[in-house]
């Protein structure tokens, strides 16, 4: 049942990475680009860690798999944590610098 489940979180967390990577693909500027990717990126990471810290545990619970388990969750808070703020930095960046947002009227304004 743990692995069905661990498998379950790391399918789901690499379909948020692959449409982080199509948002990147697809979005016409800057910003929208940062957006997809600092969400995708942030929830496929959880997803994906969570399911291998679940994993561990597929062995049985003992106190070093629970261990294991539990400094890989650390990683995910310390993800959870990280990605948003770096992707509020980038974007602070591009706006300290002078990068224009897309407009639908007439591309960059």
């Amino acid at each position: 049942m743990i692995t069905v489940l661990s498998i379950l979180l790391f399918l789901a967390g690499v379909f948020f990475f692959f449409t982080a990577t199509v948002g990147l693909l697809r979005m016409p500027d800057f910003y929208c680009r940062m957006q997809a990717t600092g969400k995708g990126d942030t929830l496929g990471a959880f997803l994906t860690i969570t399911g291998l810290a679940l994993y561990n545990l597929n062995h049985g619970f003992t106190l070093a798999a629970v261990l294991v388990s539990l400094k890989i969750m650390f990683i995910v808070v310390f993800i959870f944590v990280a990605n948003p703020t770096a992707t509020h930095a980038i974007a602070k960046a591009g706006m300290d610098c002078g990068v224009e947002p897309w407009t639908k009227e007439g591309g960059n304004t």
